[in-house]
């Protein structure tokens, strides 16, 4: 909203100062600023709110240490993280930018399911909250539709690089690096000499045409990652501060890949892949991570609030599908390491535990606990010192991931 009067009162008045607001790195640094106050100081009237409902976490006895003094703590403070969020976005971001109306609609739509699903647990007294089943087919939905405005949208394009020999210098004497911009499913892959991978060449055996069907592959990624990012989110989301602080470094590298791939002159320089209109969602980037770190203020160690499946559903969306919009949802594997290793970590657990109770009729653990983070704590480790290391290893993998780029 800002953007646009600004926008006018540089138009009508040519009002001073005004123009600072049509570039991004301006309006996302206050985006940024914003967000870490509302989450700081909203943070704890919210708190309070949600204490003064009763609102409060029912912890399952697993045998961990510490977990009885959990149990009460209020919950659902995700919400604090969703509108610490929009709020400057609705603000200060272009609304008429098409990846950020995406990134709204996500936010929302994730923001809900887990609400519901915490509402469920916290006022049903139903500790099994929203039916798995509803969960996944939300998941699938926000998959279905985001992969459809991303495919099928006119202003979801990008430029590619021209020949040498066509690469030509334009009247103001800047060269013209990049063709016209056009509709591709191609994304980054690492690793390989050209650094990008085309979803619908697996399709070339349907013959001439075969790019028409590339929506299928497309959307049926969108939906796996979609998926699979937001449930890591949801099983890392189990000691304090851990799912909050290891997206904010996420979140924080991806708001580097996106500033840079919405930005011709740095994407011509790192030889990535150009994406119009892009550079926008820096704007959203920077105030979801400075919600996270000003949430980070109230659950790290002790935990004065958990941010619930309202907040680690929603986290896992968003994530999912800003990588998905700048071409670099590949590059989670090691990015969103943290969510991958943790989703793995109860995969192999249940499947090893089912796969050996049918052959020597009693079931056997790989871990003493899953998710990972459960195994430490089983082992003797003080949360607060796990949750840093998964926080070092996280800043590694973003680090690693964005040598990626280069080697090839």
């Amino acid at each position: 909203m800002l953007y646009y009067l600004f926008e006018y009162l540089e138009s009508q008045f040519n009002l001073t100062g005004a123009s600072v607001f049509q570039f991004i790195t301006f309006r996302a640094a206050l985006a940024f600023i914003f967000s870490l106050l509302f989450s700081t100081i909203f943070g704890k009237r919210i708190i309070n709110f949600l204490r003064n409902q009763q609102v409060g976490e029912t912890v399952r006895d697993l045998g961990l240490a510490g977990q009885a003094q959990k149990s009460g703590t209020p919950t659902m403070g995700g919400v604090i993280i969703i509108l610490a969020t929009l709020i400057p976005v609705l603000l200060l971001a272009k609304l008429d930018n098409i990846y950020v109306v995406i990134l709204i609609i996500t936010t929302i739509w994730m923001g809900f399911i887990g609400f519901v699903d915490d509402y469920i647990k916290v006022f049903k007294k139903d500790k099994g909250g929203l039916s798995g089943k509803f969960k996944v087919l939300g998941q699938v939905g926000l998959g279905l539709i985001v992969g459809s405005m991303l495919y099928f949208h006119p202003d979801v394009t990008i430029k590619e690089q021209l020949p040498v020999e066509q690469q030509l210098v334009q009247q103001n004497g800047r060269k013209q690096v990049f063709g016209d911009a056009h509709k591709s499913t191609k994304t980054t892959i690492p690793f390989l000499k050209d650094n990008e991978l085309d979803y619908s060449k697996p399709l070339s055996f349907l013959g001439e045409g075969y790019q028409n069907y590339a929506w299928i592959i497309f959307i049926f990624v969108v939906v796996f990652i979609v998926t699979g990012i937001s449930n890591g989110a949801n099983l890392t989301d189990g000691i304090d501060g851990l799912a909050a602080g290891s997206s904010a470094i996420i979140v924080i590298t991806l708001a580097v890949f996106a500033w840079v791939s919405g930005n011709i002159i740095f994407a011509d320089y790192l030889d990535v892949m150009y994406i119009p209109n892009s550079g926008e969602m820096t704007v959203f980037i920077l105030a979801f991570a400075g919600a996270l770190i000003g949430f980070l203020w109230y659950n790290t160690f002790p935990a004065q609030v958990f941010m619930g499946d309202t907040g680690s559903l929603t986290i896992g969306g968003i994530i999912a599908v800003i990588a998905i919009a700048i071409r670099k949802e590949l590059l989670l594997v090691f990015l969103a390491g943290i969510f991958v290793i943790e989703n793995m970590s109860v995969i192999l657990q249940v499947g090893y535990f089912k796969y050996t109770r049918k052959k020597f009729g009693v079931g056997r653990r790989i871990f003493k606990m899953s998710p990972l983070h459960h195994h430490y704590q089983k082992s003797g480790y003080h949360e607060s010192k796990i949750v840093t290391r998964f926080w070092i290893v996280g800043i590694l993998l973003a680090v690693f991931t964005i040598a990626t780029l280069k080697l090839r």
